[in-house]
């Protein structure tokens, strides 16, 4: 069997990169070892930035339809409500970035709407297949499976994990620490004695004992139950084990904890591959970058490697770009993940508030050798930027952007005839962009910025346009 590109693991990652192939008409397969998606809960924040990648994806109204905002952190002692506890740092949505505040939606959720819009457009994953091992040549890649057969491919990415099998296969090291050594009990749950309007916390009671914090899942009937134990201990993930630290640390009595339905333990790390790269083999999500969950990066900032990627080998394996584009993801993503790492870890440990930073609206690639700024005296916004929303000449820019193609906005200037495949909004100068030439990636990314068109050829030359 062979297939354009062979994406391995379906979880957030590998889902991500096989819908944004699969609407460039890219032959991919998405192989997953496991006989059915993760059932967890585990990655349950989307970050205002991932919403804006789900609404160029077709996917914002089925995650806005399954979740919901995060409730209010209510502390607790002895039974008593003795507190509000914000988690977030208020902000106020604006028309240059409409999607303001994080969005709760259980793992599990996501993936089976992204799953969902994946088989939509004609993609396809198979379950139950393990990479075990890989080969590569100049023309191409073969996988082959723990079942016995394989699979070739131009392109492989490992978007299987942080164990990830084809990591360990290309013999690529992480880079990391520990954030945390004590193990964190993590569980979906039914629980009843506690209200859902409220993130409940419970501080440790006493030297040696470890928080709880219980957290209704938006759009479900479930809890989040999270428990912090001492160094070396031994988490019990039974349904007893679970009742037992939940009566043990709060108010509530063993039978209030009625179901178990997942449970995991963990202890935080934060680890960098040493390089996203081998040939023809590229690392994503999980498998180039490990978080601990706090702040809600991780699962962002895989989605967004699979955004960055998923247009590079639609234009190489479609449009006939030189594969020399390829080499940007790396370039791109690898100080991204290596930044959003340092922010989850000073969360973790509480050195940063969850605010603007863990929005990721700030986040760029003004450094990027695809980047190209050549204004004179450029405004606050640069080439490099993430494009902001907002309406030029009676066009929301963000319906403007949203497929698979570049958008040039010419803000109070004449813009020029373009190709095509590039589509073109015109109108008078606005708040947050001003004025000029502003030639936005598929990705949502400010490619190229100019007082006029000179130098706009070469630049769409590069990009096989």
């Amino acid at each position: 069997m062979s297939t354009d590109v062979l994406i391995v693991g379906a979880g957030p990652t590998g889902l991500a990169l096989g819908i944004d192939l699969a609407r460039r008409g890219v032959d991919a397969l998405v192989v997953e070892r496991a006989g059915e998606l993760f059932p967890g809960s585990r990655g349950k924040g989307i970050q205002p930035r991932t919403m804006e990648v789900f609404d160029d994806l077709g996917v914002l109204d089925a995650i806005h339809a399954a979740g919901g905002g995060y409730p209010v952190g209510m502390i607790w002692q002895d039974g008593q409500r003795v507190g509000e506890h914000r988690m977030f740092d208020p902000v106020e949505a604006t028309e240059d970035s409409p999607y303001d505040e994080p969005w709760m939606v259980p793992q599990w959720r996501t993936q089976r709407i992204l799953f969902d819009r994946l088989e939509e457009l004609g993609g396809k994953v198979a379950f139950g297949l393990e990479a075990v091992g890989l080969g590569q040549d100049e023309d191409g890649v073969t996988v082959r499976f723990a079942t016995g057969g394989s699979v070739r491919a131009r392109y492989v990415v490992a978007a299987d994990g942080g164990r990830s099998a084809v990591r360990r296969a290309l013999g690529i090291g992480m880079t990391g620490e520990t954030v945390d050594p004590n193990p964190t009990l993590v569980a979906d749950a039914r629980i009843t004695g506690l209200d859902r309007d409220n993130w409940h916390i419970f501080p440790p009671r006493g030297e040696g004992d470890g928080f709880l914090a219980i957290c209704p899942l938006a759009g479900t009937e479930d809890f989040q139950v999270t428990a912090q134990f001492p160094e070396g201990s031994s988490v019990d993930l039974s349904l007893e084990g679970v009742r037992k630290v939940v009566a043990a640390r709060s108010h509530l009595a063993p039978k209030d904890v009625t179901e178990v339905r997942w449970a995991s333990d963990f202890r935080p790390r934060a680890a960098l591959a040493d390089r996203f790269r081998d040939g023809r083999v590229f690392l994503a999500g999980d498998a180039a970058h490990i978080h601990s969950p706090a702040g809600g990066q991780g699962l962002n900032t895989s989605v967004q490697d699979a955004y960055n990627l998923g247009w590079k080998l639609g234009a190489v394996l479609r449009d006939g770009v030189d594969e020399a584009l390829l080499e940007t993801y790396e370039e791109e993503r690898r100080p991204v993940a290596a930044d959003m790492l340092g922010l989850s870890t000073s969360v973790h440990r509480g050195e940063v508030r969850r605010g603007e930073a863990t929005r990721q609206l700030g986040l760029g690639y003004r450094e990027s050798s695809l980047t190209a700024e050549t204004r004179q005296a450029p405004a606050a916004l640069r080439a490099g930027d993430r494009a902001p929303d907002g309406t030029l000449g009676g066009v929301r820019l963000f319906d403007a952007f949203r497929g698979p193609h570049w958008t040039l906005l010419a803000v109070g200037v004449e813009a020029p005839e373009l190709p095509g495949p590039v589509g073109v909004v015109r109108g008078p100068a606005q708040e947050s962009y001003g004025t000029g030439l502003f030639l936005v990636r598929p990705d949502g990314y400010v490619g190229w910025a100019g007082d006029t068109a000179d130098g706009l050829p070469r630049y769409l030359a590069r990009a096989g346009l």
